[in-house]
């Protein structure tokens, strides 16, 4: 082991010594392929839910509103936190800032990635890991690759936990590994390959363990300080059983995970096969980064769900790995891998560029008549999954609960069975009703279309439509609700 680590160190240093120049020629390259991979994202308003509801949250937080208690979500608060940020110095009628801060968050990735890889194996390491992440990084669909929301976050900062575990800088790597998890729970998978880092290299394991856990801990005990501590518990850790329950729709969620699986696995096609042929020997001195990916596919799995957002973890070790693969490899290879790599990219680019989004338009049309039928400062109830219609209405909610999934477990993209009323988020609907009957909405709409959260299958709110309001409309199946007495 400790030759491994000479040698490792031998190359790191003569590469460090063949002179200044290799940023100022790699990060030119880096930055045109990241902006280039991400132009899809700025051609759309918005891309995906999520976006939607981070941007709602963020509106909220801005005029005084706080997190998990008068708006809640089950993630951790920074992502919403540099939503509210971006409007705060941009404002907030459009997502393009914080479509930089992603654009900007990928190419950290890149170039960590980069510096990881030249650091273990070399210059030409370094440049193969940071462009063929550049490459990859889009290699879903666009509306979860695309999107400035919690995965695109997570990468960074998990790659900058490897890297400072990598340079034996145990405090920084648990700082790294707290700001992964305060992104979203998942990016904690990325502690696993830390820790082994840790066992097998610190000089003091004991001392190196202390300053690891006090970098985790103290930016995580800040942040819940700072929140609410028993809130973020709840909604991060405790709260959220019926959502990761796997029982309902298996044979939808596992087409779901089997169809994203087949998508990163094209946009991975250059990448494969060299792990593949190579495994037995790019395995040896890579356990970490094994257990990376290791650690990175359970945090896929967590929850059951299979978004294609949650596949973006397994793309830097996926990279390095092949990095570690092709440095072994005649150079014929990495050209295959590359050039690979290119084509499938420019495929999601494409994609990206020219798919439909039928959702959008819908979300759209709805903003504009809620906004024709309400006047600012009105609030609102949209009874659905996009809660983008609040943020493109310029309406606030009615209610702390943003979607319809909170209070029935629809979020999870379930299919029936375990959606209602009794699947919600525990004491979610007492508050629901307190909120709604101390300030009732003056426009309601039913954006259920069909689906199992529809209000004739949700008693209570089947019984609130029936006391006090009154059908006005439709707008692409979606039905809207005033006030009875009210005018339009």
């Amino acid at each position: 082991m400790r030759a491994g680590l000479l040698d490792t160190s031998r190359t790191a240093t003569g590469s460090r010594m063949q002179g200044g120049g290799y940023w100022r020629r790699l990060l030119p390259v880096l930055a045109v392929l990241v902006a280039l991979t991400r132009i899809p994202s700025f051609v759309r308003p918005l891309w995906n839910p999520d976006e939607g509801y981070l941007a709602v949250q963020a509106r909220i937080l801005a005029g005084g509103g706080e997190l998990y208690r008068t708006v809640v979500d089950r993630k951790p608060p920074l992502v919403p936190w540099l939503y509210e940020g971006a409007f705060a110095v941009f404002g907030s009628g459009s997502l393009t800032s914080v479509r930089v801060l992603a654009v900007v968050a990928q190419l950290s990735t890149a170039v960590l990635l980069a510096s990881l890889a030249r650091h273990r194996w070399g210059d030409r390491s370094g440049r193969t890991a940071g462009v063929l992440y550049a490459l990859v990084s889009i290699g879903l669909n666009p509306e979860d690759a695309q999107a400035a929301t919690f995965e695109v976050f997570i990468l960074p900062c998990t790659a900058a936990a490897m890297w400072c575990a990598d340079r034996r800088r145990w405090g920084a790597a648990g700082v790294a590994v707290a700001c992964a998890f305060l992104v979203k729970q998942t990016g904690a998978a990325v502690l696993v390959p830390v820790l082994w880092l840790l066992w097998r290299h610190a000089e003091s394991p004991r001392r190196g363990l202390l300053r690891t856990g006090v970098g985790v801990l103290v930016p995580v005990a800040a942040v819940a300080l700072l929140t609410d501590p028993a809130g973020l518990l709840f909604w991060t850790v405790t709260g959220s059983g019926a959502y990761a329950s796997f029982t309902g729709s298996e044979l939808h969620v596992l087409g779901r995970g089997l169809a994203n699986a087949a998508i990163l696995a094209v946009a991975c096609a250059g990448l494969i096969p060299p792990v593949l042929r190579m495994l037995r020997v790019a395995r040896t001195g890579s356990a970490d980064l094994w257990l990376w990916l290791g650690s990175s596919t359970a945090a896929v799995l967590a929850g059951f769900h299979f978004f294609g957002h949650y596949y973006l973890q397994l793309i830097p070790p996926a990279v390095l790995l092949a990095t570690a693969a092709l440095r072994i490899l005649p150079r014929e290879r990495l050209l295959t891998a590359v050039l690979t790599s290119v084509c499938c990219c420019a495929l999601f680019l494409a994609w990206g560029l020219l798919a439909p989004r039928p959702e959008l338009a819908h979300s759209q049309r709805l903003a504009a008549a809620v906004a024709h039928r309400t006047r600012p400062g009105d609030r609102v109830l949209v009874w659905g999954i996009h809660p983008e219609t609040y943020w493109l209405a310029d309406r606030a909610p009615a209610t702390r609960y943003l979607t319809a999934g909170l209070l029935t477990n629809y979020s999870g993209g379930r299919e029936g069975p375990e959606v209602g009323e009794k699947y919600a988020v525990e004491g979610a609907w007492p508050v629901f009703r307190a909120e709604l009957t101390a300030r009732p909405p003056v426009l309601v709409v039913d954006d259920s279309r069909g689906r199992p959260y529809a209000p004739d299958r949700v008693p209570s709110l089947r019984r609130l439509l029936a006391a006090g309001y009154e059908e006005a409309g439709t707008v692409d199946g979606a039905v809207l609700y005033t006030r009875t007495g009210a005018q339009d």
